[in-house]
């Protein structure tokens, strides 16, 4: 699986994006999927999760009740709305494609992973 993110950019506190992930290779329907940040110099940290149904899904405290994952499993693709955006949002953000159909919180979980999209979230 190939991942190609996108929609990162410069945004004001309190303002919205919405990032997209665009898989290509092996049959993505399968995939679990998720969503990391890294902030350089500081480990890649977990943002959601999403089942190959859809039916799962996990956030992390910090962005639980503003941020929310999906898929579309015909467009081959993972989204992530990200609403109330802080300055502590600001990274690059990762998408990540596991081969199994539930996944959590550990990067190791992960089998494919996308270049990133930088995401800047001014004060």
């Amino acid at each position: 699986v190939q991942l190609q993110a996108c929609g990162g950019g410069l945004v004001q506190a309190g303002g919205s994006l919405r990032l997209s992930c665009a898989a290509s290779g092996r049959t993505f329907s399968n995939n679990a999927m998720g969503w990391f940040r890294q902030v350089l110099g500081k480990e890649r940290e977990f943002v959601a999760a999403l089942s190959w149904r859809g039916d799962r899904i996990t956030y992390a405290d910090a962005v639980k009740g503003r941020f929310t994952i999906s898929r579309d499993n015909a467009r081959n693709t993972v989204y992530l709305q990200m609403n109330s955006l802080k300055p502590e949002d600001t990274g690059v953000y990762y998408c990540a494609a596991a081969r199994k159909a539930v996944s959590g919180r550990d990067p190791s979980e992960y089998n494919y992973w996308g270049q990133g999209t930088e995401v800047t979230v001014s004060s």
